[in-house]
């Protein structure tokens, strides 16, 4: 097997079990491997540190498995998906639905996996996983008995690896699938959803946010399909008000209230977010609880500043409009925005709007978005409850 070989000294965060290998880290290779063929890695004594994918036209040259790989990747991406599998079982035991593979976090270089009953959508970015995808399939459709498999990918990620844009379906067909996130149904269509279809990642934090809604007036901004209005109607709240910029997602999350049988007074609207806040500043409306769950405002190191500016101008103008001893929920999808750079900007905004806070509960992904603790990349989500004076 072809080796490459890491520069002296330069092995250090791979020894503490970081997965990745970036090409200036690499001394040598011996050998002429492909994008996507499996090498071995080596320290610069020639101490083996584990296998991994090969990509010589991205920045991370190698991405490593999990130290067990024996050299048989079908093998290998067996055990990792039946691993992945029980642990979401024993986290979830009422669910069919979650995400099944959190690409390194369980140890899949570059792959995503999220279960809809038995619909499994994809996410690939990594070039090797691509070359091997046959396997995964493989494995879903004969261990796990998924009836339709096919990816939603983002075009960005893909360039990087040099992957081609185009999504493929594998098995089945791309329909609409009725799923439960432990106590709130959605309906999911396929063909209009966003990223592969629903965000999993909050699903433990919109349960939580049932301690603090309980006959209170609730915003739920970028709502997607609703689902922190959802359990706040659950939990008792008195009046939702969803909001979202997009008419389809809008959409969805009154066609979700109705088939969970909601009663609690709400409105669905379609809006700007910005221009909804400064509307409700100008009428001097506000809520008990106010929830801004935003996408990702930084893609890249470049962006910090200017994504810091926005959510210091978003979480200000959420601020004014949560009434006095009321609370805000606050997120940050963006994993080049720190968690101390996170509660920094909503620090700043709470300066700006004239508003004392208290941070009540800080968080992350769902259970079922494992991290590694040596690899701050697999981490994420920020998620923030502030009790606001």
């Amino acid at each position: 097997m072809i080796k490459v070989f890491i520069k002296k000294n330069e092995d250090r965060r791979l020894k503490l079990g970081h997965l990745w290998v970036f090409s200036n880290e690499i001394s040598k290779i011996d050998g002429t491997p492909e994008s996507g063929d499996i090498v071995n890695v080596c320290e610069h004594s020639g101490t083996s540190l584990g296998h991994g994918f090969y990509n010589k036209s991205s920045l991370i040259a190698v991405r490593l498995f999990e130290k067990s790989f024996d050299n048989d990747f079908a093998a290998y991406c067996k055990k990792m998906i039946s691993n992945a599998f029980n642990v979401r079982k024993d986290m979830y035991p009422n669910r069919s639905s979650y995400r099944l593979i959190f690409s390194e976090s369980d140890f899949m270089p570059g792959l995503i996996i999220d279960k809809y009953n038995d619909t499994y959508v994809l996410q690939v970015y990594c070039y090797g996983m691509e070359k091997n995808i046959d396997h995964v399939v493989s494995v879903l459709i004969n261990d796990l008995g998924a009836k339709n498999i096919f990816t939603r990918n983002e075009s960005y990620f893909r360039k990087l690896e040099g992957l081609a844009e185009e999504d493929k379906l594998y098995a089945g067909k791309i329909g609409r699938e009725h799923i439960n996130d432990g106590s709130i149904e959605y309906k999911i269509n396929f063909s209009e959803s966003q990223k592969t279809g629903f965000y999993f990642d909050q699903s433990d934090n919109r349960e939580f946010t049932e301690k603090i809604v309980n006959g209170k007036t609730v915003l739920d901004a970028f709502c997607n399909s609703g689902g922190f209005g959802l359990h706040a109607a659950k939990a008792g709240a008195s009046w939702i008000t969803f909001v979202d910029s997009s008419t389809t997602e809008a959409d969805n999350a009154a066609k979700n209230f109705e088939l969970n049988e909601l009663t609690t007074e709400s409105e669905f609207l379609v809006s700007d977010i910005f221009v909804f806040f400064q509307r409700c500043i100008d009428a001097s409306r506000t809520f008990d609880v106010v929830m801004i769950d935003p996408p990702a405002f930084a893609k890249s190191r470049k962006s910090i500043p200017t994504a810091l500016k926005g959510y210091i101008k978003l979480n200000k103008m959420a601020l004014s409009l949560v009434a006095k001893n009321g609370f805000l929920v606050t997120s940050s999808c963006s994993y080049h925005i720190s968690a101390e750079d996170f509660l920094s900007s909503v620090t700043s905004a709470a300066q700006k709007a004239s508003r004392q806070i208290q941070l009540l509960h800080f968080g992350g992904a769902s259970l079922d978005h494992p991290r590694l603790p040596a690899m701050p990349e697999t981490t994420y989500l920020k998620f923030a409850v502030f009790r606001v004076n």
